[in-house]
């Protein structure tokens, strides 16, 4: 199981690194291999540093990112190459992710030179080309180009089978579909699928709603670095406990309205707000189904405080 426990990341901020700033704050949920986790959130809530914390790219100011129950975050040299075989990421940009100098062929040797030097030119041929094949890629026609070749697509299955390569258990998939058009995103949607079905457990980094519902066992809505419902999906959407998720869904527009058509309360900006009367459940739990971040109102259903100011205390002045 990969595990993330009360996970906190502050940067530095302001003249000389004077004052911090917190952009994710206590943070806990887990992922099992063979399912799929949507962490769901606006733009800046904080969605990309937790799987970055994962991926062990940034630090971790507080809490612990475990696999099996081992802390990834002391692991150095072979312990941590070792970790990258089990847990590899997949980003926005695929482009990004290629040196365009190189065909594309050089990630891939990459993974060779650090991974499976002991595998014979053939044996390496093979293996390559039957992770490509499992992305509905063939080897001839990709492996020769540079990457300004090829489509955002079809980079993004190849980073994909690069991750197959090393027989991988966890997956951090961020945002991976968002600069693809519609065909080719429900190509790479039914991939991640096909990689549930073998075992793989992957977070879905998103702030597209229906393609968390698409995919997802598991959502998770943050807000400004905090988790403000977690659950079974079809429960997050279909009964959503939280006024953030519930203002999330209202803002998702629907092939059956055009604009202007919504309610002004449906929109929603950056500075929205919950109404000052509207009931906070985290509170109305009892202590015993509260543990200080995430209250339980009902089995599998967690939220959190409504209300919560900056410093992460209650607006409501509950403790």
């Amino acid at each position: 199981m990969l595990a993330i426990d009360s996970v906190e990341k502050r940067y530095r901020v302001g003249a000389f690194g004077g004052q911090q700033t917190t952009a994710v704050r206590g943070v806990t949920f887990d992922i099992s291999p063979g399912e799929v986790v949507s962490l769901i959130g606006e733009s800046g809530s904080g969605k990309s540093t937790i799987g970055k914390m994962v991926l062990r790219l940034v630090d971790i100011t507080a809490g612990t990112v475990s696999v099996d129950g081992k802390s990834v975050a002391g692991l150095k040299g072979a312990e941590l190459r070792d970790y990258y075989r089990v847990v590899q990421g997949v980003f926005q940009d695929p482009f990004s992710s290629f040196n365009p100098i190189f065909k594309v062929s050089h990630i891939f040797d990459l993974v060779r030179t650090s991974y499976f030097r002991s595998a014979s030119s053939s044996e390496w041929r093979d293996r390559v080309a039957t992770g490509l094949e499992h992305v509905g890629l063939d080897a001839g026609q990709v492996l020769h180009k540079y990457p300004h070749q090829l489509s955002g697509g079809q980079l993004q299955r190849l980073l994909i089978a690069r991750a197959l390569l090393l027989d991988i258990r966890y997956l951090v998939a961020d945002e991976i579909i968002s600069m693809l058009d519609a065909s080719t995103r429900i190509d790479i949607l039914n991939l991640l699928g096909d990689l549930k079905a073998k075992g793989v457990g992957v977070l879905f980094i998103t702030h597209d709603l229906s393609l968390g519902n698409y995919i997802s066992e598991r959502t998770v809505i943050l807000r400004r670095g905090r988790i403000a419902e977690m659950g079974a999906t079809g429960d997050v959407f279909d009964r959503p406990l939280h006024p953030y998720t519930r203002m999330l869904l209202a803002s998702v527009p629907s092939l059956r309205s055009r604009w202007g058509e919504l309610l002004p309360g449906e929109r929603a900006g950056a500075g929205w707000t919950p109404p000052a009367d509207e009931p906070c459940l985290y509170h109305d739990c009892d202590d015993g189904q509260r543990n200080g971040v995430l209250a339980e109102p009902e089995p599998g259903r967690f939220i959190g405080c409504v209300h919560p100011n900056a410093d992460g205390s209650c607006g409501r002045g509950a403790a």
